[in-house]
């Protein structure tokens, strides 16, 4: 082009380069084929997989000396730092322990590792549930980080932004997941926030004509509910039974209440004299509901004591096959109790 000057190259130097690309270009291009092959080859994982723990700040460099420990994983340390570098990935590595496929490849192997994909790990929080339970749960599991087993219920409270409060009924039900090293705390706080939604949801779709004033109530009534029968079918039923009864000012009379305030005292036989033992907890001697939740209520429990089903019955009694009689008058109930508690004695 018009204007533009070209550098005249010396011909000795033109013909050295020539020569150069000559005898480098076939090698650099099978180690160029080499490292594409590399990448999108597996990895030697055995077929039953392969757990990798990636300690925090131990970048590609430590990555690949950790894969490099086992005998044929990684054939290639170089070639996955250079994949690393020119993908800007060695700053985005994130720790924690990842399961290997055996069908991993370099290129996914961090593709994974940059997105995160840790191993997950569970813990069930049983519906009827006691938070002691609860806290037992959190201690036996491996794979939690233990910071909260020295801490009363009150310091744990505290540390969730709830000082003062009595933690029973405050943490949902539900099988949670988590990576290995998940704190007892963090996983607290995710029960309890999931346990705030689910009252604040369903407080804002409760009866109209419920006898509960503040959805603390419908915890507690919910948590009754959940100790007082397994069935979710009947526990619209049995919440309407104690709706009513709460309306009318009847004693609720609920057994678990009065085991829930026993305590460590109670050896499994709820007897006569402890339904007359008074304590804040026993509704056989004090009206409405007890102080605080007895166990941690379910979402199915939550919506039955908010929306109890309508009716008359008053009075129930386990019929020892996994349900309940409800009965509307007291003969009624006298009845069902000689036909399925008495005769069983």
């Amino acid at each position: 082009m018009r204007g533009m000057i070209f550098p005249r190259w010396p011909r000795r130097l033109l013909l050295a380069l020539a020569a150069l690309a000559l005898i480098l270009g076939p090698p650099l291009y099978l180690v160029y084929a080499d490292y594409r092959a590399f990448l999108d080859t597996p990895l030697g994982v055995p077929a039953s997989g392969l757990t990798l723990e990636l300690k925090p700040g131990m970048g590609v460099a430590g990555l690949a000396r950790e894969l490099q420990r086992q005998p044929g994983l990684l054939r290639s340390g170089p070639y996955l730092r250079v994949y690393a570098r020119l993908n800007r990935l060695a700053s985005r590595l994130k720790a924690g322990e990842y399961a290997l496929a055996p069908s991993v490849t370099p290129r996914g192997l961090l593709d994974q590792i940059v997105a995160g994909r840790v191993i997950q790990y569970s813990l069930t929080v049983v519906e009827g549930w006691t938070f002691r339970q609860l806290r037992r749960a959190l201690a036996d599991h491996p794979k939690l980080k233990q910071t909260l087993r020295d801490a009363s219920d009150a310091d744990i409270m505290a540390r969730l932004g709830r000082p003062g409060e009595h933690p029973e009924g405050w943490f949902l039900p539900d099988t949670y997941h988590f990576p290995n090293g998940f704190s007892d705390e963090a996983f607290l706080r995710r029960a309890l926030a999931a346990m705030d939604r689910q009252l604040r949801e369903a407080w804002n779709r409760r009866s109209p004509d419920s006898p509960l004033s503040v959805p603390y109530q419908a915890l507690i009534l919910a948590s009754i509910v959940e100790k007082e029968t397994a069935l979710p079918a009947e526990r619209p039923e049995v919440a309407g039974v104690f709706a009513r009864r709460l309306r009318r000012g009847m004693l609720l009379q609920t057994d678990p209440t009065v085991i829930y305030g026993l305590g460590e005292a109670f050896d499994g036989n709820l007897r006569r004299a402890d339904l007359t033992h008074d304590n804040p907890y026993n509704t056989y001697t004090h009206k409405g509901l007890p102080p605080t939740p007895i166990a941690l209520p379910s979402a199915g429990a939550l919506a039955a004591a908010v929306n109890p089903a309508p009716g008359d019955t008053l009075y129930f009694v386990a019929t020892g096959k996994g349900g309940h009689v409800f009965s509307t008058t007291l003969d009624e109930h006298n009845r069902a109790v000689r036909r399925y508690q008495l005769k069983r004695k």
